[in-house]
């Protein structure tokens, strides 16, 4: 039985969105430009066709056509917001190229937790030489530095100065190993600290699988749209028990009755603007839903629920043409987050006739990539002290006074 502050907690909910917001105009950030376009998120800007997370991998979704630039964020030793995806540095990502200083104890860096390792030490890695297994395709950019979230609103005030692109941002947070990251406050007080020094701001979605997460930064900002995560592996503890993800919510609580439609009731309490769930669960062995191992996760009946309650539904990470043609066609997704959004962009446009986001100029923005990428850590030393010479150039808003105009 659903106990009795859960079912008043949801009836609160429901009250509240008693006249929900038409999901063809609610979009990231306040933007309406999900009324015109189908939302297709370059997923760590579209790691199928660049190496994730950097610079590179942005500037390809740019040219590429994405609507929304999806990111991730870590927080470093002494306090920087990067943007990459792990806890640890993989090395079938990034590789050492040599210690800060002499007999640094902590290198190699590679293997170590972003959490104890400063911004100068991470600067030093190469992360743009390896190409990853599975992704065949994608461009490598040798001795591409890992950038801070700082340089990737840098990049963007050059090649996109008309802040057409909206960005989807998580917070890289374990909710079962805590201690491997920096805790929510501090990822929501530095976070929120640079999303409102740009441009930007009106075009940010926060996301979290930690719905930790989403309830502080609700808690600190009304007006930040959430994107509440979550997969089969997270919604539960062991033994369906309540899960250290959902902020101490249990699925199990609300009135369903299918599970999908739980779920999106639970988001809804949140409250989140969208919810983003895996399209298929952990276990499935095929990306395709006509194959065999498929398993789905996302379910029409959570999107119709999602839907009824005033709350986008955006699934990750849907790499099959299939699948987002169910999702979009049969379910009536909002958007969809895709490691090869040039592929969903061409079907979208050629097959399924849907309108999509204009692309963005390539010379320009390569342009802006050869200025502001780092390929080496004498450029980000260069960098850093070129910034330091400006007294109005601060951390947080360098946007205008310490951006260069491209002639």
């Amino acid at each position: 039985m659903p106990s009795l502050c859960f079912l008043f907690l949801y009836a609160v909910v429901l009250g509240a969105r008693a006249t929900p917001i038409p999901v063809s105009t609610l979009a990231g950030g306040g933007s309406l430009v999900a009324e015109f376009y189908l939302d297709i998120q370059g997923h760590r800007g579209g790691r199928g066709h660049t190496i994730e997370n950097t610079l590179p991998s942005f500037a390809w979704g740019l040219i590429n056509g994405v609507t929304t630039l999806e990111m991730d964020n870590g927080i470093t030793e002494d306090g920087h917001v990067v943007v990459w995806h792990d806890e640890y540095i993989m090395g079938t990502k990034c590789k050492d190229t040599g210690p800060l200083a002499l007999n640094d104890s902590l290198y190699p860096y590679v293997g170590k937790y972003i959490a104890n390792l400063t911004l100068a030490q991470l600067k030093t890695l190469d992360c743009g030489s390896e190409r990853q297994v599975g992704f065949e395709e994608q461009i490598i950019y040798p001795g591409t530095r890992m950038s801070t979230l700082v340089e990737i609103f840098d990049f963007l005030e050059c090649a996109d100065p008309l802040h057409k692109m909206r960005l989807n941002i998580e917070s890289k947070i374990n909710a079962r190993y805590p201690n491997r990251t920096l805790d929510v406050n501090d990822f929501v007080d530095k976070q929120h600290a640079i999303f409102i020094s740009t441009p930007y701001y009106h075009a940010i979605t926060f996301q979290s699988l930690d719905w930790r997460t989403l309830i502080a930064m609700r808690t600190k900002d009304n007006s930040i749209v959430l994107s509440a995560l979550f997969s089969d592996v997270t919604i539960f503890g062991p033994n369906r028990t309540i899960s250290p993800w959902l902020a101490g919510l249990n699925p199990d609580e609300f009135p369903g009755p299918t599970l999908g439609e739980k779920l999106a009731q639970a988001a809804s309490t949140i409250p989140a603007q969208i919810i983003s769930p895996s399209a298929s669960t952990v276990g499935s062995t095929s990306t395709d839903p006509t194959l065999p191992g498929f398993n789905e996760f996302t379910t029409e009946e959570m999107v119709m629920e999602a839907h009824r309650l005033g709350m986008r539904v955006v699934p990750w990470t849907t790499n099959s043409i299939n699948l987002v043609d169910r999702l979009v066609h049969d379910y009536n997704v909002d958007g969809i987050i895709t490691d090869y959004p040039y592929d969903m962009i061409r079907w979208a446009k050629f097959e399924a006739k849907l309108r999509v986001a204009p692309r963005y100029s390539s010379n320009r923005v390569l342009e802006c990539l050869a200025k502001h990428n780092q390929v080496d850590s004498m450029s980000y030393l260069r960098n850093r002290k070129e910034s330091n010479k400006d007294a109005t150039c601060d951390d947080h808003r360098s946007f205008h006074s310490c951006q260069a105009p491209i002639t």
